[in-house]
């Protein structure tokens, strides 16, 4: 009787639908183990949430007197301790009080975020400030250290600098939307992660490779949607070559992103080459679908007569923004706040009521354009 010939697979190699099965099986775990993750995390928020409403309803029992509740959470503290770990010690517990007191509503609270998360958020003392934070750290999954410098750089503030009321609410509410090309523009931006110490002396260049070593940082400050294209982009009109020193493309706008470096004031020259590489992208690069590219000059110093006189008035494509190579104070920023709704207010009296009014919905992105431009 002949004997069945036993067939074995050699390791490292089988049929195509057993490496389909791998990747479904994977996904399945990977997808159980997230969900488990969120799952404990929320899990974990809520207790804080709960033990933080303990220590509240039990300080009202003793009359909110101040040192009932310091009492009250020194005790907490040495004895949870010795049961649970460091993790309730005292700065903790007035954490997890200040969580509750800050966030009363349980159902308010977003799964997406972990205590750490809510640790940093609690530190956000604007209420407006600390709602767009959280709506986007879910929005654009930010991580703690993310999240940290992001309120570190005043992201918030620079934001709001040229929005009226109703923009700085929908801000807060619903986090950074982009509806129009002077969305994706900041002023300032903030390259503190360059590395680069002032007042050292450097090149355009060596910022240009400050940026790209730290490209992940970069297009945290840029913004949502943007995807780095390269570097020292060339182009050739009659022979004569040009770089664009960076070229990005920003998904939600569905658009190129060009950007020059300047380390010294801004000048008109400067205005109208960012306009030429501009004319050249949306004639030459921009496919039908795409909306037209913008150009941002990123200078150290601006001169807004400049600006104001180089630019013709109500366009929307080129941008003039300062860098700093540090984290700026809130105190700077209300300068800025202040300097731009004087702007903003000004515009609006030159436009006059009548013409404001025939422009309908249109006024503000102009107004707003013009004044990125300034």
């Amino acid at each position: 009787m002949a004997k069945k010939k036993i067939i074995s697979e050699k390791p490292g190699r089988t049929p195509a639908s057993w490496e389909s099965a791998y990747e479904r099986i994977r996904h399945v775990l990977v997808e159980a183990r997230t969900q488990a993750w969120r799952a404990v995390n929320f899990a974990m928020v809520t207790a804080y949430w709960e033990i933080g409403r303990v220590i509240v309803e039990e300080e009202q029992k003793g009359g909110s007197r101040a040192e009932y509740g310091a009492r009250l959470i020194e005790s907490l503290a040495a004895r949870l301790s010795v049961e649970f770990g460091r993790g309730f010690d005292r700065s903790n517990l007035w954490n997890m009080r200040a969580f509750y007191a800050d966030y009363p509503i349980l159902d308010s609270l977003r799964r997406e975020l972990s205590w750490t998360h809510y640790r940093i958020l609690l530190r956000v003392e604007k209420p407006a400030a600390r709602a767009f934070y959280e709506a986007e750290t879910v929005n654009a999954r930010w991580s703690t250290r993310e999240l940290e410098r992001q309120i570190s750089s005043l992201l918030f503030e620079r934001l709001a600098l040229s929005r009226d009321k109703e923009g700085v609410r929908a801000l807060a509410e619903r986090g950074h939307e982009i509806h129009q090309p002077s969305d994706l523009v900041k002023d300032p931006y903030v390259l503190e992660f360059a590395g680069i110490p002032q007042p050292d002396r450097f090149l355009e260049k060596d910022l240009e490779s400050a940026l790209i070593d730290k490209l992940q940082q970069f297009l945290l400050e840029l913004g949502k949607g943007f995807a780095f294209m390269g570097r020292q982009q060339r182009i050739t009109l009659d022979g004569t070559h040009f770089l664009i020193d960076l070229v990005f493309y920003n998904r939600l706008a569905r658009c190129f992103v060009l950007v020059d470096l300047k380390i010294g004031e801004l000048t008109h020259q400067d205005l109208g080459q960012m306009q030429m590489y501009v004319n050249y992208y949306q004639r030459e690069v921009t496919v039908e679908g795409e909306n037209p590219p913008i150009g941002i000059v990123l200078c150290a110093e601006r001169n807004d007569a400049v600006v104001r006189y180089t630019l013709p008035e109500g366009q929307t494509q080129i941008f003039a923004s300062r860098y700093k190579l540090y984290l700026p104070t809130e105190e700077e920023l209300a300068r800025e706040l202040q300097r731009e709704r004087q702007e903003i207010e000004s515009q609006r009296r030159l436009a006059g009521p009548g013409k404001e009014e025939d422009q309908g919905r249109a006024a503000p992105a102009v107004l707003k354009a013009r004044n990125r431009n300034k």
